[in-house]
């Protein structure tokens, strides 16, 4: 059995998702889409079951491209049964969703997830009224304690052996006749088959001018187009509005009226969490507080890490000469195992210290509800740049990963402004970036160093941002954006998040790192290093920086993290002071952060923004990290 979650976004639909998952899962993308869905299996009354977490939807009528693939993910006959996922303290703009949901004729379950945060503010829900009035099981439930997930899944699961599906509520008696006489059109033509769906949904996406039904018709069928066309008129001169907005506002007035049926109200609980805005989205204490955040939170990363740090290191580190004690140092089997030893000692003592507590800092931010109260505090900021507060979102998740930042930047409306948010994004120092600046910086240096290369690469991105607005003017729209409220963050689902999130670097970077390593003893072994060297000593001469540099620069390209591992092996030490001065040291940190993205961010790229853009992304990187770091060399 396939099920679907199907909910708008902050719903709680990847809660109940990793509730059920946990790190079982897998994402991948719609059919030669950058939009990707998560996907999981597991085992119900004996049975296989297939979930799926679809992207957070406001409306089934849209042209948003994440949505439009949701949408056709369940037009297509996937699923079993849909889950509509819905924050039950706001039931009356949720409802509008279902309601679409409805006229498609799945077999549905509503899962009334944050039912506390209802009661919290004064919310109180007739859960069998509601179910009645609209023909499905409904299950209230906080998905982030795990309370009635399981009830809701065995209901989903009952419910769709049944194949049962919910009623359809129908508009005013005048809008209804419309969608009557087109849906008898279009059940004589036979055109809701080509679609494989209801007569009733396809009339009401035709009233609503829905641009992926349309089109169709457009190109082959002028004389139904007409007729689509009546339709869409006649509404016009009875309401005096366009027909998709007669339709809106009909789903609208539905929803309101289902509403105000099954809620009652009473007195909303008064809490902290209700004055917590009052802070920290203040016009100047927002901001403070802002900076506060940030700056306990990768002082406590530091702190973590290197406290991990200097025991495993110590421990690798001793494990070569050991090795050397039964193996003789000058063969090629030493300097094999060896490599292999310095790739294993970078991913455990250099790497997984600082890239854990951060990736699971950035989950507990995330499901705090902070993230989306970071974007309105930065809009005003990002528009200065030619952007919008809605470009905060791809830019905080390029912390983690410059992957995902960049597909996540088809959220914004323009092409332009996806470029432009694409490449800052590339900027932003990833997780596999974090790691040199705290293992390198602030580790040799200090954790004050280490928030100014931070400072530094924020107003770099700010420079960089007005520069590419210069060259590609256009009037940035307005932002809407939903601010949801502050949840009590799930130690476990944080975790599974975090574990998602460093799977990419156990099994791809890892493995990654530790052949890169492996090649660099293999170069050493064979003195082919010194070749690669002398190749880039015209740029480590104009960085300052020792000759030796010059093999990690080609392993960064492959994975960030690889330069610095690579530059431990290749000095030849684990203290990298010993070798370095604290110029060289920044110079390098420097360098590797801004210069051309990792492989898998230029294929990403080459996707989302096309190859001249891509191209042009790498120079443009690579260009301003020489003059950073040149810059660097001579004033640090």
């Amino acid at each position: 059995m396939k099920i679907a979650l199907m909910g708008q976004p902050n719903s709680g639909k990847s809660t109940i998702f990793n509730s059920v998952a946990g790190y079982k899962a897998v994402t991948s993308n719609f059919p030669g889409k950058t939009v990707q869905y998560t996907l999981t299996k597991f085992n119900l009354f004996g049975q296989a079951i297939e979930l799926v977490d679809l992207p957070g939807t406001y409306s089934l009528t849209s042209f948003d491209l994440a949505e439009l693939e949701a949408r056709k993910y369940l037009l297509n006959g996937n699923v079993d049964i849909v889950i509509n996922v819905i924050d039950a303290s706001l039931l009356s703009r949720s409802l509008e969703l279902t309601l679409q949901l409805l006229e498609l004729k799945v077999p549905m379950v509503i899962c009334l997830n944050m039912i506390d945060e209802a009661v919290r503010k004064g919310i109180k829900i007739d859960i069998e009224k509601l179910s009645k009035i609209l023909g499905v099981p409904v299950v209230s439930a906080i998905a982030v304690k795990g309370k009635g997930i399981k009830e809701l899944f065995s209901t989903a699961y009952k419910r769709g052996e049944k194949k049962k599906i919910g009623k359809t509520l129908n508009f005013s008696k005048d809008v209804e006749e419309v969608i009557e006489k087109l849906s008898a059109q279009i059940k004589e033509k036979q055109i809701s088959k080509e679609f494989n769906v209801p007569e009733r949904f396809l009339a009401i996406k035709y009233l609503e001018n829905d641009r992926y039904f349309m089109e169709d018709f457009k190109n082959r069928d002028k004389k139904i187009f007409k007729e689509i066309n009546y339709f869409q008129n006649l509404l016009k001169e009875v309401h005096g509005r366009p027909s998709d907005v007669v339709i809106s506002s009909e789903r609208h007035h539905l929803s309101m009226n289902t509403y105000e049926s099954v809620v009652s109200l009473t007195k909303p609980q008064v809490s902290l969490i209700n004055y917590l805005d009052n802070v920290l989205m203040h016009p100047i204490l927002g901001y403070i507080s802002l900076g506060l955040i940030f700056y306990l939170f990768f002082n406590l990363i530091f702190g973590m890490g290197k406290i991990a740090e200097e025991p495993l290191l110590d421990y690798f580190y001793r494990l070569i000469p050991l090795v050397g004690k039964s193996i003789n140092t000058d063969t090629l089997l030493f300097s094999v195992i060896s490599g292999i030893i310095q790739g294993l000692a970078g991913g455990i003592a250099i790497v997984l210290p600082y890239l854990f507590p951060f990736l699971f800092g950035l989950a507990i931010l995330e499901d705090l509800g902070y993230l989306p109260r970071i974007a309105f505090l930065l809009d005003a900021f990002l528009h200065k740049i030619g952007l919008h507060g809605k470009a905060i979102i791809p830019f905080i998740l390029g912390y983690g990963c410059t992957v995902p930042a960049i597909m996540a930047t088809r959220i914004l409306e323009s092409e332009r402004d996806r470029f432009i948010a694409s490449v800052l994004a590339t900027m932003i120092p990833c997780a596999a970036r974090m790691t040199i600046i705290f293992a390198l910086v602030a580790f040799y240096i200090s954790p004050q160093a280490a928030l100014a290369v931070y400072i530094l690469n924020i107003i770099v991105i700010i420079i960089s941002g007005k520069i590419l607005s210069r060259l590609l003017p256009e009037v940035t729209p307005g932002m809407i954006l939903e601010i949801p409220a502050y949840h009590i963050p799930s130690i476990k689902v944080a975790l599974a998040k975090t574990w998602l999130r460093m799977k990419e670097f156990i099994f791809v970077a890892w493995p990654l790192l530790i052949v890169g390593s492996t090649i660099l003893s293999l170069l050493q072994y064979y003195k082919m290093d010194m070749v690669v060297n002398k190749f880039f000593s015209p740029l480590t001469s104009l960085l300052g920086l020792p000759v030796v540099v010059g093999t990690t620069l080609i392993f960064g390209v492959l994975r960030k993290e690889l330069s610095m591992l690579m530059l431990i092996q290749a000095i030849g030490t684990s203290n990298v002071a010993a070798v370095m001065s604290t110029t060289q040291i920044m110079t390098f940190t420097i360098f590797v952060i801004f210069y051309v993205p990792c492989v898998a961010t230029i294929a990403v790229l080459w996707k989302e923004i096309g190859s001249k853009r891509t191209l042009f992304t790498v120079f443009f990187t690579f260009l301003l990290a020489v003059i950073l770091a040149t810059i660097t060399r001579f004033v640090y």
